[in-house]
């Protein structure tokens, strides 16, 4: 990074500056846990010079230090998946509800842009697709940070929202479906063949609310893969050969998971489930009304505070997924 010219090619200075990040985020919770470690050692040196008690107080601040420093080093360990260092593609989808699924896969997507921001994840929307009424039916989130993949991988199925309706003139209770996707980027070199020839390319017009910055080319591009049917779409570049790139990388993310998918038990059921967004299938509830509450059904950890929990505060929910999944 200190070469000189570094900067004159961008994406591969935001490559490098990629991986010293996730360097940083492996060395760092060591580092860490180490020097609080050596703290409590030479708090033990002193305390056998001190008076009795003396440091006791300093000790008991160290040691409960240590231990948080620990468990988010062992926490990490847990993060050791072939693709867990990856930066991910999250993709949400309304589902039953009608106008609140569309406004629930809204909510859902502020959300995680919050939780990026909580935690210096950088985000950008691949492709969004408005509802005619209100809220979203679908969009992709390219997140960018180290073990994006690891963390959001916890977020993948079916989520449920029961609330009074904003969109009922009656003001009854409404429940709502949203369907969460994600999978890991993979780069350029990565043992996943695409042959081209299966794969179909269209390009179109994004779509956009108008005014001077509207799109006027066929830029975004979508690719059909025709022997499994996966379907994706890249639209936020103005370069049509940008929006290729990361929608061919967006294929492999998928046919990855189409893999994954064929020799994970676990990953085959949800997926069989989460053919229908709707009732019976749900991974997490958020309640408003009658009572505020989200529930994640897999671990049965729940939190009272949904506002926090829209607002970002999700770690708790992928880190109880994360240890279950570990613990089995």
């Amino acid at each position: 990074m200190a070469a000189p010219g570094f900067w004159n090619d961008q994406e591969a200075a935001q490559e490098v500056i990629g991986k010293v990040k996730l360097a940083k985020a492996v060395l760092e919770p060591i580092d860490k846990a180490k020097d609080a470690v050596d703290e409590i050692h030479t708090l033990l040196e002193l305390a056998a010079e001190a008076e009795e008690g003396e440091l006791e107080e300093d000790l008991i601040e160290a040691s409960a230090a240590a231990t948080t420093l620990i468990e988010a080093l062992e926490f990490q360990v847990m993060l050791g998946g072939e693709t867990d260092p990856n930066n991910a593609f999250l993709i949400v989808q309304a589902g039953a509800g009608g106008v609140d699924a569309a406004d629930f896969a809204e909510i859902l997507e502020r959300m995680y842009l919050r939780w990026c921001d909580r935690r210096g994840f950088s985000c950008d929307v691949i492709s969004r697709e408005d509802s005619d009424e209100a809220g979203i039916r679908s969009v992709t989130l390219f997140v960018r940070g180290p073990y994006a993949y690891g963390w959001l991988k916890a977020e993948r199925g079916v989520h449920r929202l029961v609330r009074i309706s904003p969109f009922d003139s009656q003001s009854r209770r409404h429940t709502s479906f949203a369907a969460v996707e994600v999978m890991p980027e993979f780069a350029d070199d990565a043992a996943i063949e695409v042959n081209m020839k299966d794969v179909r390319v269209d390009t179109y017009r994004a779509g956009g609310a108008g005014g001077q910055h509207v799109n006027k080319t066929d830029s975004a591009v979508r690719m059909t893969h025709e022997p499994t049917g996966i379907v994706v779409q890249c639209q936020n570049e103005r370069s049509q050969h940008k929006n290729r790139a990361t929608a061919l990388s967006m294929l492999k993310a998928k046919l990855f998971e189409l893999r994954e998918r064929e020799r994970d038990e676990e990953l085959q059921k949800m997926y069989s489930e989460k053919g229908e967004i709707a009732w019976g299938s749900q991974m997490r509830s958020y309640v408003i009304h009658p009572y505020q509450m989200v529930k994640d059904h897999r671990t049965n950890f729940e939190k009272g505070n949904t506002q926090a929990v829209f607002d970002g505060d999700i770690d708790a929910f992928m880190e109880e997924y994360l240890r279950s999944k570990a613990s089995k």
